[in-house]
């Protein structure tokens, strides 16, 4: 018996396949899942879910999500993010790499905020005091 794993993010469906088990992590700690399981719903911490196709392992990397069996052969992931692998090695360089961009993003999106945030407190008080210098608020 096999059972189908659907993994979805909100623009796409990364995973659609029919799996033999299926490994996951929520905050209570790691669990596993095989065919015949009963109902579940859970949250799920940042992490490897990993599942095994015909003797063959396959790895994703979620970004918290939701996770829930039913009809004892159904799994459902949604997830913000998702990364697949076949390789662990080369999904934590893909994930790592993914990270690192987003925070470079980030931080550029801050610096953006930061100075929009100053320039509108220039003008607020530009209006309130009009006789102050702007370079005093620099």
């Amino acid at each position: 018996m096999t059972m189908r794993l659907t993994i979805i993010t909100p623009l796409s469906i990364v995973v659609d396949e029919e799996i033999d088990s299926l490994h996951a992590e929520d905050e209570s700690g790691s669990f596993g899942i095989l065919p015949g399981h009963a109902p579940f719903l859970t949250a799920l911490a940042i992490s490897i879910v990993s599942w095994r196709v015909e003797c063959q392992d396959r790895f994703c990397a979620v970004r918290n999500g939701v996770m829930t069996v039913s009809e004892r052969t159904k799994i459902n992931i949604a997830t913000r993010e998702a990364v697949t692998g076949d390789d662990l090695a080369t999904l934590d360089q893909e994930v790592l790499q993914r990270f690192h961009s987003e925070a470079d993003e980030e931080r550029v999106e801050h610096v953006e905020t930061m100075r929009l945030q100053m320039h509108a407190i220039r003008q607020i008080i530009s209006r309130l005091r009009p006789g102050m210098h702007k370079e005093t608020f620099r």
